[in-house]
C-alpha cells in the first residue's frame, strides 16, 4: 500500500477577522502546486483515491495537482481533514477500502506532519531527517506499507519512499 501525504501550497495571509477556512492560494502557492503536480506525473506518483480537506487552499492545491495528472483519481472532499490531528488523519486512512492501493491525502499541518512522523519507521535517512524538520507547504511524503489492508496500518509501520518539497525540487534543478 502507498500513502501520499501532501500539504497544501502557500496561501494568502489571514486578514484580521478573516476566517481560516476560505483562505486561498497566493501566486507562489498556485505555481508550487502545479510544479508538485508535474513532479508527481513525471515520477508516476498516482493514487487510486484522493482525500482532500474542504478548506479552499487544499481544494485549490488539489485542482492544480490534478490538472498535471494524465488520469486524476476520484476525489473525496473530507471536512474531517480540516485542522485534523495525526490520530484523526490516521483513523481516516484506516477507513480506506482495500481496493485502494494508493491513497493521496491533501491536508494541513501540524496534523499531516505528525501523522507522517508517526507512521514512518524506515526509508531514506536523509529524507527522514529533512521530514523530521517539518513538512513545508507543497511538501510531499510518499510512504509505503507492506500488506493489503488499510485497517491494519500501525505506527512506525511505513517506509519513507521519498520526501520532496518545492525547495528541494528547485535546488535539484540548480545542480
Amino acid at each position: 500500500m502507498r500513502l501520499i501525504l501532501l500539504r497544501h501550497a502557500k496561501s494568502e495571509k489571514a486578514e484580521p477577522g478573516m476566517s481560516d477556512h476560505p483562505r486561498r492560494l497566493n501566486a507562489r502557492g498556485k505555481n508550487d502546486a502545479a510544479v508538485i503536480g508535474a513532479y508527481m506525473a513525471r515520477h508516476g506518483l498516482m493514487a487510486d483515491l484522493a482525500l482532500v480537506s474542504t478548506a479552499e487552499r487544499t481544494r485549490q492545491t488539489w485542482e492544480r495537482v490534478a490538472a498535471a495528472l494524465a488520469k486524476p483519481p476520484r476525489v473525496v472532499y473530507e471536512d474531517r481533514l480540516y485542522n485534523a490531528g495525526p490520530e484523526a488523519i490516521i483513523a481516516l486512512v484506516k477507513k480506506t477500502a482495500p481496493a485502494v492501493r494508493s491513497l493521496l491525502v491533501v491536508g494541513h499541518n501540524p496534523g499531516l506532519h505528525e501523522a507522517a512522523r508517526r507512521l514512518i519507521a524506515s526509508g531514506d535517512v536523509e529524507a527522514r531527517e529533512r521530514l523530521n524538520e517539518g513538512l513545508p507547504t507543497s511538501g510531499l511524503a510518499v510512504i509505503d506499507f507492506a500488506g493489503k489492508d488499510w485497517r491494519k496500518l500501525h505506527p512506525q509501520g511505513g517506509r519513507l519512499e521519498r520526501f520532496v518539497s518545492r525547495r528541494s525540487l528547485a535546488e535539484a534543478d540548480r545542480v
